[in-house]
């Protein structure tokens, strides 16, 4: 590596490492059909009463340093979230504000891995969760979901690779899961929670999509967990259809001693970088706050979302050339490609071909945990994203073995 540091092989992430080829291609002139990046205000704007509450941030002059672990009227207005949501009672002092969920995963790995030491993580997964391990000294170990029963996680292996696996320091679930839409029901997550208990396992939950479930119910972790040491994560990009303000939460209910040891850690290393964005902090308090503005425009962003996301995976189901199970939540369709068709070497070369070729940009499903698959964001209009699975189709014929 020369001059920089051997860790930074871990650093990058697949989501958007064709960008300099679509800046150029742009440049050129060539119109892009971007469905790589989960990022909702690119589709749909961000709701007024989101915009009205920023600026009522800024003209009350909330411009100085927040509280390192975030502002006491955000921690609050994230408690009675949950308690209005959840029926779960959590301290404001036990939350941390962090600059998106990426900054509290990297505070999460630089607390708990030293060199050597595992995470275990389901597959499918979000890239930024391996990397950070890496970027650590950590190995991820992976049990992976089974697509062929709707991406569901076959609970003995889990438990099997759980045993065997030596130095863990924790489980993480996504749920419900980028990028594959799936949701875990409330019987799955108990018995994850078992298998963490009986193996005295650190038990993390992503559940940053949680408002986004358009088929069947959502079970958060804090519905199950409690006596168990677990930390959630969550925030308000999703679901306030607002990705750039970059305002996350990490939250550890339980009263134990990792606890403990990981909240006054992470509280720490959030003093290192001062304060998340004060303005943004307080914006989302005020958002959060104006439940019968948060519930409407949630209901109608989440109606849209179902619309859209279903949309595609019925166009993409059409074809002879991939297959998608169709998600229950989440932005994204996720589809397996039929490569025995294809003649294209793998999912890299497809992504970075057809962004070449055809102009449509999608994620490569390796960088996700699996081969041979591609992510839609599936947040286009209709119009947009007939024409982009069109010209997939195009790709895949001119492709064709």
């Amino acid at each position: 590596m020369g001059f920089v540091s051997k860790r930074m092989v871990y650093a990058g992430s697949p989501i958007r490492e064709d960008e300099d080829l679509a800046n150029k291609l742009a440049k050129e002139g060539k119109e892009i059909i971007k469905l790589n990046s989960g990022d909702p205000p690119k589709f749909l704007p961000t709701p007024e009463y989101i915009i009205e509450a920023y600026e009522r941030a800024l003209k009350e002059e909330r411009t100085y340093y927040a509280n390192s672990q975030g502002a006491i009227e955000l921690r609050e207005a994230v408690s009675e979230y949950y308690r209005r949501h959840y029926n779960a009672d959590f301290d404001p002092d036990r939350i941390i504000i962090t600059q998106g969920i990426s900054e509290a995963i990297a505070f999460v790995d630089a607390a708990l891995i030293d060199r050597g030491e595992k995470a275990l993580l389901i597959s499918p997964y979000y890239p930024a969760y391996v990397s950070y391990i890496g970027l650590y000294g950590g190995k991820p170990v992976f049990i992976p979901a089974v697509e062929e029963k709707g991406w569901s996680i076959d609970l003995d292996a889990l438990e099997k690779t759980v045993k065997k696996t030596k130095k863990a320091k924790y489980l993480l679930v996504v749920n419900p899961n980028n990028p594959t839409g799936s949701v875990l029901d409330r019987k799955n997550l108990e018995e994850i929670v078992r298998i963490a208990k009986d193996n005295d396992l650190f038990l993390i939950s992503d559940e940053i999509y949680d408002e986004m479930v358009f088929e069947g119910s959502f079970t958060s972790m804090s519905q199950v967990a409690k006596g168990l040491p677990y930390l959630l994560l969550n925030g308000a990009s999703k679901t306030f259809d607002a990705t750039g303000i970059r305002i996350g939460y990490a939250i550890l209910p339980e009263d134990d001693e990792k606890s403990n040891q990981l909240l006054r850690s992470m509280i720490r290393l959030a003093l290192l970088r001062i304060s998340a964005n004060t303005p943004a902090q307080y914006a989302t308090a005020y958002a959060m706050s104006n439940v019968a503005a948060f519930e409407r425009s949630v209901s109608q962003f989440r109606e849209e979302v179902k619309e859209r996301v279903l949309f595609t995976a019925r166009e993409v189901n059409k074809s002879q050339y991939m297959q998608a199970v169709v998600p229950k939540a989440a932005f994204y369709v996720f589809p397996k490609l039929k490569m025995e068709k294809l003649n294209v070497k793998d999912d890299k070369e497809f992504v970075t071909k057809l962004l070449q070729e055809k102009q449509v940009q999608l994620t490569r499903g390796s960088g996700f945990g699996s081969p041979n698959h591609v992510r839609f964001v599936a947040l286009a209009d209709k119009e947009t994203m007939s024409l982009a699975i069109s010209k997939i189709e195009e790709f895949c014929e001119e492709h064709a073995r």
